[in-house]
């Protein structure tokens, strides 16, 4: 009797271990997208005085994401970014596990 109540216990340890994975990967890429952004802004204005902020954002689903050739999961953010009297936004795309962003050229806002 004692071995099947270690046995529940593991198993129910093992569960509550595979749920507590953290926040998802759209939430914590959150700050390094906001951060490409400002500096490729910094240098397209040459100027240091720049905000942004998050407009959008969504995680991108691959056509392969159930198969063997799949990427890794992605998010996309639109951050748009102002300064020295300009305005730009840009397409920010993170990849989990790469430990960086990537933003895509902007257009001007009207």
């Amino acid at each position: 009797m004692n071995s099947r109540r270690l046995s529940v216990a593991t198993a129910a340890a093992l569960v509550a271990a595979a749920c507590a994975s953290g926040p998802p990967f759209i939430e914590t890429a959150q700050p390094m997208a906001v951060q490409t952004a400002q500096r490729r802004a910094q240098f397209e204005f040459n100027c240091k005085a720049v905000e942004a902020q998050i407009l959008s954002q969504e995680n991108v689903q691959s056509p392969l994401e159930y198969t063997r050739f799949a990427p890794p999961p992605r998010v996309e953010y639109t951050v748009g970014v102002s300064g020295c009297g300009q305005r730009l936004t840009y397409l920010v795309v993170c990849t989990e596990g790469s430990g960086g962003c990537f933003a895509a050229a902007g257009r001007s806002a009207p």
